[in-house]
């Protein structure tokens, strides 16, 4: 999974580079249209937040062998926020499809994801 979250990362954070590049030119018309400007923003650093927080889930990975369960949790809950919670802003945004009730739980799979990677160090920690 290690090397499966570092090219998802990667990819996720160029994505957000560029979606922000687009929402920032020419996707602004539409952002603009649909009064979208905060929920687009939102997504976007979201993404990139949770995206470099693969990179962490890879770090670790590598340095708390013993932890890979509860790591290879982390990146997952952190995938499921950024499709759950940046995806459906996104929705909103382009398409105005009203995804308030999936926002939510994309938020609670990012809250697990972190928790899962705090539990992981803890547990590294009284390891030792």
């Amino acid at each position: 999974m290690q090397k499966i979250f570092f090219i998802i990362a990667a990819i996720l954070g160029g994505l957000a580079v560029a979606l922000g590049a687009y929402g920032a030119h020419g996707g602004a018309e539409v952002i603009a249209q649909n009064n979208a400007f905060i929920t687009f923003d939102k997504a976007v650093r979201y993404q990139m937040h949770h995206a470099l927080a693969l990179f962490a889930v890879v770090w670790a990975l590598n340095e708390w062998k013993n932890q890979a369960k509860l790591l290879n949790l982390a990146g997952i809950f952190f995938l499921l926020g950024i499709l759950l919670f940046s995806g459906s802003l996104y929705i909103i945004t382009f398409a105005g499809i009203k995804m308030g009730y999936v926002t939510p739980i994309g938020g609670i799979a990012f809250v697990a994801g972190w928790f899962s990677l705090a539990f992981a160090g803890y547990k590294e920690i009284q390891k030792k």
